[in-house]
């Protein structure tokens, strides 16, 4: 089963995080993080408003009872060998390492130069191919998951959502394409 490191940008946004999340939960692959990935996506919550932050750290708490096998630890001297671009992503490479991942799932292609993780044996890919490319192994799957979503986004918001205009929004246009027909 392929194990994939969930980089913060593709945790955050609730769509994105709910469709991986729940395509996870079909056995399609097994997600990873750190402690530090969740805490970003705690801090980034704070944009949200002055409730942001602790709705995050709800969710976040419901996240490690549903999926206690996923974080990852290191000692800090695998991240201090380790070089990006951004040092402030190598925390992520450590936990793919550390996790013994096959890949990131990150929207960051910049920060995550495909030289370096071959190096250490992974490989990148953005949300969108990622997801798509399991629908083609598992399309009904897949497309229960998203609708799965898609009606909790129509129940929370109280706004119909097509599924194509969702996933587009939630940045999975492929997966739109493929699940909307």
């Amino acid at each position: 089963m392929t194990r994939a490191v969930l980089d913060t940008c593709v945790i955050y946004p609730t769509v994105m995080r709910e469709v991986l999340l729940g395509v996870a939960a079909t056995g399609a692959y097994r997600p990873l993080w750190s402690a530090r990935i969740l805490e970003e996506w705690a801090r980034a919550a704070r944009k949200l408003g002055p409730t942001g932050e602790t709705q995050a750290r709800g969710e976040i708490a419901l996240l490690r009872a549903a999926w206690p096998d996923s974080e990852v630890t290191w000692k800090p001297s695998l991240e201090d060998r380790l070089w990006l671009p951004d040092d402030a992503d190598r925390h992520v490479l450590a936990a793919a390492i550390a996790g013994s991942a096959d890949v990131i799932v990150t929207l960051n292609a910049r920060d995550f130069p495909k030289n370096i993780l071959a190096e250490e044996g992974l490989t990148r890919i953005d949300p969108d191919a990622f997801l798509r490319r399991i629908f083609d192994d598992a399309p009904d799957a897949v497309s229960g998951v998203c609708e799965t979503v898609r009606r909790e986004a129509e129940r929370l918001s109280g706004v119909a959502w097509p599924m194509r205009a969702l996933l587009k929004k939630a940045r999975l246009p492929r997966l739109a394409k493929a699940v909307a027909g």
